[in-house]
C-alpha cells in the first residue's frame, strides 16, 4: 500500500513517495514537531509480523543509530504509528551513486575521494561490529557539496525474502539464516553467494565492485542469468581495469584487485587498511598533477548484455597516455639513495604485551637515520599506516616517492629475540640488504644499532666525523631503562589523555632506572606539552614539568633535536619567550633535517608571530616527511585562515577532510573559516559534526561563537552554560568563554576571561594576534595591554 501526500504517521507529514526497495517503500515527510525534512522507510508487513526478526532488527538499528560519522546517513527514530512500522533517517539531497555513474564522466579524483568516503564509512561501521551486507551504488548518496552518505547499514537483515534477480537495482534480498543468500546478487562477495557467515569482509568485497564498476562502467562479473553472474563471483578472476581504461594507475588496479580476491582472508583485513592505500594513492597524484588532467571518455555505464567499451576508450587515449607518461616520476640513479621509509616491523609473535618493541625498534632507527643531512626519511606516522600489513616494499616506496624501503620482523621466543630485516631497492626490487638476528631480549639496542649502521653503509652519503659520531651514540647502556623508555614512547604516540599519562609514568621508571637517559627525559617533556595542547590539563600543570624535563635532557646531551623542539615549545606557548623559542627550533631542526614533528610545531611558531611565509615553508616541509598526518596536512590552511585568505583555507581544509572525514579537528577548523565567510550555515553545520565526533571544550566553544556570530545568542549562551558546568569536572581554557562572549557582543565579558587567561599562561594566548575572532577587540587599550604582555607585536 502506497501512503497518499499528507497522510500522518506520528508526527510525521508524508510529502511524496521517492521509492521502493527490499526495506519497503520509502517517502519524503516533514517532522511536524523539529520542523525539518526526513525520508521515512514504511517498513513490509511480511518483514514486522515475525516479532524475533523484528526483535533483532531493532537491536540492530539502535546500533546504527549510535554510529557518529559524516559519512553515515543518521537514523531519527524508530516507531511504529498503529500497526505500520517505519524508520525516520536523514534526508540526504544530492543523487546515488547509480545515477551519477549513469551520467559517465566521473575523473579520477573523484572515483576515487568517493570510495575513500565509503570505506570511511565501513572502517567506523566494521569497529562497532556492524555489517553493511548490501553495499552498491543505490545505497550511496552524494550530496551536492561533495560529501557521500552510505545509507542502510546493517538493514539488509530485515530484507523480504523473494528469489534473486540478476537486473534487479533495488532488490534482490534473502533472509540471513544458515544457508540463504542476502544482498545484491552483482555485489555479493562468494561467500554471501554461497549463504555462509557474513562478515566485514563482505562489505570490502562489495566496495571493491563497486569502484571497478565506477572506474570500470561495467561489472567485474557477468551473465546472462542469476546462476551465470553467481557462477562468474565464484570462480572467473575480473578482466584488470586497464581493460577499460588504459590510463587507470596501476596501483588503483592493485588496490581494487585486492579488494576482489575470492578468498576472503586474501582481501584487504579491514576498510581502514583499504582507504589508507587510498589515500596513499591520492597523495602520489595530486603530487603528480594528474587527478585534474585524467579524465576518462564520456560513456553510458554499460548493462551486461552491453558490448564492452574497451574499444571507444582507447580510440581516445592516446593523448591521455603521453600525458601520463610526462608527468610520471623519474627513477632516481642507482648511485643515489637520498630517500628511505622505514615500515613498521611486524610483531610476528602475536603477542600485544610486545608491541612496544616492535614499534620502538622502528621508530628508533627512524629516529637515528633522520639525523643524516640530505636524506628524507618518512616520518612515524606516515608509515606506521602500514602497521600489521605485509606489503610489497616497491608498491610501497612508489606510493611514498621514496628510493628505498626496510621492513622487519621481530619474534620473541622464549629467552630469544629474533629480528629479520631486509632492505629493498624500489628502482628495480633488488635486495640492498638484508640479516636475520638471534639475540637476548637485553640487546634490543644493539640489534637496532647495527640495523642502522648497515643502512648507513648502503646509503653511499659521505659523512663528517661529527655525523658519524652522533649516529653510534648509545643514550643509555641500561637495557631495562631503554625497554621502560619503548614502552613511554608506544603510549604517547596513542595521543589519549590515558595514553600520555600512561606514558609519563613509564618514562619516569626510565630516568629512575638510568638519570642519565636524555631520551626518557625528552619524553616527558613531549608527554606534558601534549597535555597542554590538547587542553587536558591546566597550563601551569604542565609548564613546570615539561619546561624542568627539556632543560634537564639539554643539561645531560645537548646535542639531542627531540629536547630542543620540546624546550622550543614550552618557550613558545607558555613562555611566551619568542626569541628563544626560535632559537631552540632551528638547533634542533639543524640537528635533525628530517624531524617532522619540529618542522611543524616551528611552523604554528611562525604563524603566530603573523610570519606567514616562513611558516608556509616549513609546513611544507614536515609534508613532505609526514605526507599521510592529518594534523600536518590540516595545517597547511592555516596561514589561508590567520591571513584571512579564507577561500584558499577552505580548500585546503576540504582537502584534508577527503583523506579522514571522521578526522574532528579538519571539522572546527573548516566552520571557523565559513563563519569568516559569513557560511553561518555551513559553519555550524561541520561545528556539530565535530562535536558529534569528538565532544571536546573546544569544539563546543567554536560552536558556540559560531552561533553567536550567526546571531542564535540562545543558543550560544546555552553552550557557554555548559562550558561553565564543564569546567567543574575537567579542564576548560578562559580563552574559550572569551570567544563566545566576543561572538554575543559582551567585550567586557570578554575581556576579563583573557585576563584570567593570561593568568593561566593559557596556551591559546599564543593565536592573539592574527585570529579573527577577536578582530572586534583589537582596537580596545585593554587588548592591546594582553598582546604586550604575551610579547606579541601589535
Amino acid at each position: 500500500m502506497t501512503l497518499l501526500p499528507r497522510t500522518r504517521l506520528g508526527r510525521y507529514e508524508i510529502l511524496s513517495h521517492i521509492g521502493s526497495g527490499g526495506m519497503g517503500e520509502v517517502y519524503l515527510a516533514h517532522d511536524v514537531e523539529l520542523e525539518r525534512d526526513v525520508a521515512l522507510k514504511v517498513l513490509p508487513a511480511d518483514a514486522t509480523s515475525d516479532e524475533r526478526r523484528m526483535r533483532r532488527f531493532i537491536q540492530e538499528a539502535k546500533a546504527v543509530s549510535a554510529l557518529n560519522h559524516p559519512n553515515i546517513i543518521t537514523i531519527h527514530e524508530i516507531g511504529q504509528a498503529g500497526d505500520v512500522h517505519f524508520i525516520a533517517t536523514e534526508f540526504v539531497k544530492g543523487i546515488t551513486l547509480f545515477e551519477r555513474i549513469q551520467s559517465a564522466l566521473m575523473k579520477l579524483g573523484e572515483m576515487i575521494d568517493v570510495s575513500m568516503q565509503v570505506a570511511s564509512a565501513l572502517a567506523m561501521a566494521h569497529e562497532a561490529g556492524i555489517v553493511h551486507r548490501d553495499i552498491k551504488p543505490e545505497n550511496i548518496m552524494l550530496r551536492h557539496d561533495g560529501y557521500v552518505k552510505v545509507l542502510d547499514f546493517g538493514l539488509a537483515k530485515l530484507a523480504t525474502p523473494m528469489t534473486i534477480d540478476a537486473e534487479a537495482r533495488t532488490k534482490g534480498f534473502v533472509k540471513t539464516d544458515p544457508g540463504m543468500v542476502v544482498g545484491t546478487l552483482r555485489y555479493m562477495s562468494p561467500e554471501q553467494a554461497r549463504g555462509q557467515d557474513l562478515d566485514r569482509a563482505t562489505d570490502i568485497w562489495s566496495l571493491g565492485v563497486v569502484m571497478y564498476q565506477m572506474v570500470a562502467g561495467r561489472y567485474p562479473f557477468s551473465g546472462s542469468t542469476g546462476s551465470d553472474v553467481m557462477a562468474s563471483i565464484l570462480l572467473v578472476e575480473p578482466a584488470p581495469l586497464s581493460d577499460y581504461w588504459p590510463e587507470v594507475p596501476e596501483e588503483l588496479n592493485r588496490i581494487v584487485l585486492k579488494a576482489l580476491e575470492k578468498h576472503k582472508q586474501e582481501r584487504y583485513h579491514s576498510a581502514g587498511d583499504l582507504l589508507v592505500d587510498l589515500r596513499l594513492l591520492k597523495q602520489r597524484l595530486d603530487k603528480e598533477s594528474e587527478l585534474e588532467r585524467i579524465t576518462r571518455p564520456v560513456r553510458q555505464f554499460s548493462s551486461p548484455s552491453t558490448a564492452g567499451t574497451a574499444a571507444a576508450a582507447t580510440k581516445t587515449t592516446a593523448s591521455l597516455r603521453r600525458a601520463t607518461k610526462s608527468s610520471s616520476r623519474s627513477r632516481p640513479s642507482k648511485k643515489t639513495i637520498d630517500s628511505v621509509a622505514i615500515l613498521p616491523f611486524i610483531n610476528a609473535s602475536n603477542d600485544p604485551e610486545i608491541e612496544y618493541l616492535s614499534d620502538g625498534i622502528t621508530e628508533s632507527i627512524i629516529n637515528t637515520l633522520s639525523q643524516i643531512p640530505k636524506l628524507r626519511v618518512m616520518a612515524r606516522s606516515t608509515v606506521f599506516c602500514y602497521k600489521g600489513k605485509e606489503v610489497d616494499p616497491r608498491e610501497v616506496g612508489d606510493a611514498l616517492g621514496v628510493r628505498a624501503v626496510l621492513t622487519g620482523k621481530i619474534l620473541e621466543l622464549g629467552q630469544k629475540l629474533i629480528v629479520k630485516a631486509e632492505f629493498v631497492d624500489v628502482a628495480d626490487g633488488s635486495q640492498l640488504w638484508g640479516e636475520h638476528y638471534n639475540r637476548n631480549p637485553d640487546d634490543i639496542l644493539g640489534v637496532q644499532e647495527e640495523i642502522s649502521r648497515e643502512i648507513t653503509a648502503k646509503l653511499r652519503l659521505r659523512l663528517s666525523v661529527e655525523q658519524k659520531k652522533r649516529l653510534k651514540k648509545r643514550h643509555t647502556e641500561n637495557s631495562n631503562a631503554y625497554q621502560l623508555y619503548l614502552k613511554g614512547r608506544y603510549f604517547w604516540n596513542k595521543r589519549t589523555e590515558e595514553g600520555l599519562k600512561k606514558g609519563i609514568e613509564f618514562f619516569n621508571q626510565a630516568v629512575e632506572e638510568d638519570p642519565l637517559f636524555a631520551l626518557a627525559y625528552a619524553g616527558l617533556a613531549d608527554s606534558y606539552n601534549m597535555l597542554g595542547t590538547y587542553n587536558l590539563s591546566p597550563p601551569r600543570a604542565v609548564l613546570g614539568p615539561a619546561k624542568a624535563a627539556a632543560e634537564r635532557a639539554l643539561q645531560i646531551d645537548n646535542q639531542l633535536a627531540e629536547a630542543h623542539s620540546s624546550l622550543a615549545k614550552v618557550r613558545s606557548d607558555y613562555d611566551w619567550n619568542w626569541r628563544a623559542a626560535e632559537e631552540e627550533f632551528n638547533t634542533a631542526l639543524e640537528l635533525n633535517p628530517s624531524y617532522a614533528t619540529g618542522h611543524h610545531w616551528y611552523a604554528l611558531h611562525l604563524l603566530a608571530m603573523g610570519r606567514f611565509d616562513e611558516a608556509t615553508t616549513e609546513i611544507k616541509r614536515a609534508h613532505d616527511l609526514d605526507p599521510l598526518s592529518l594534523s600536518i596536512s590540516v595545517s597547511m590552511g592555516l596561514p589561508f585562515y590567520w591571513s584571512r585568505r579564507y577561500d584558499q583555507a577552505i580548500e585546503q581544509f576540504r582537502r584534508t577532510l577527503e583523506f579522514d572525514p571522521s578526522f574532528p579537528l579538519v571539522h572546527v577548523l573548516l566552520g571557523q573559516a565559513y563563519v569568516e565567510k559569513g557560511m553561518f550555515k555551513e559553519a555550524i553545520c561541520e561545528l556539530e559534526t565535530a562535536r558529534t565526533l569528538e565532544d571536546t571544550p573546544r569544539a563546543r566553544a567554536i560552536l558556540g561563537y559560531a552561533l553567536g556570530v550567526a546571531g542564535r545568542t540562545d543558543e550560544a549562551a546555552r553552550i557557554l552554560s555548559e562550558l561553565e558546568e564543564l569546567a567543574g569536572e575537567k579542564y576548560v581554557s578562559p580563552y574559550f568563554r572569551v570567544l563566545i562572549y566576543t561572538a554575543l557582543g559582551e567585550r567586557d565579558q570578554a575581556l576579563e576571561w583573557l585576563s584570567k587567561a593570561y593568568e593561566e599562561r593559557g596556551e591559546w594566548l599564543v593565536w592573539l594576534k592574527v585570529d579573527p575572532k577577536l578582530d572586534s577587540l583589537r582596537s580596545d587599550p585593554r587588548f592591546k595591554e594582553a598582546l604586550k604582555n604575551v610579547g606579541l607585536p601589535l
